[in-house]
């Protein structure tokens, strides 16, 4: 736990230069996404890669079943927080865009994408449990090829508009 601690805080150091992906100013909600991500990447190698590394997928998803439901809801309560009634609308739309970042760089490298990844099913797979996944997935940096955690322009960032009541007083 100690050695998933400290690469997560050097991956936290290696990410400080100006062109590091946009970070939340809640860590809660930063490890939400990024372990959306993570999520992500593995379902990207496993579609990608085929053979045994579905299997592994598979494997993945009922070990870490729990914590993937609550990574679930808080997203969605993320985004419902932040945009109201379009909450689901504009999560479906980060879910997609995650997942098109996430296999425009496996079409990127090609190749040499299965060799580069299959081996994270071992590192997440050899982790001592759920409580670990967040830690593991800041050390991944999967967030920043074209989709940020905590996607700016949310209604939240926007000026708040007077209600019929201030109005009033304000006259």
């Amino acid at each position: 736990m100690r050695r998933i601690a400290a690469l997560a805080a050097a991956a936290a150091l290696l990410t400080q230069p100006a062109l590091a992906a946009q970070r939340c100013t809640n860590e809660k909600d930063q490890a939400v996404f990024e372990v959306e991500a993570l999520k992500t990447e593995l379902m990207v190698v496993a579609t990608t890669c085929k053979g045994p590394t579905e299997d592994r997928y598979n494997e993945f998803v009922r070990r870490y079943q729990q914590a993937l439901v609550v990574t679930n809801r808080e997203l969605g309560q993320y985004f419902s927080r932040q945009h109201g009634r379009a909450g689901q609308r504009q999560n479906d739309i980060f879910i997609t865009e995650l997942a098109n970042a996430r296999s425009n760089n496996a079409r990127s490298l090609g190749s040499d994408f299965c060799p580069r990844n299959s081996g994270l099913f071992e590192e997440v797979m050899s982790l001592s449990g759920p409580t670990d996944l967040p830690a593991y997935a800041a050390t991944k940096d999967l967030l920043s090829s074209g989709v940020s955690a905590c996607p700016s322009g949310s209604p939240a960032a926007a000026p708040a508009r007077a209600t019929p009541a201030a109005r009033r007083s304000a006259r």
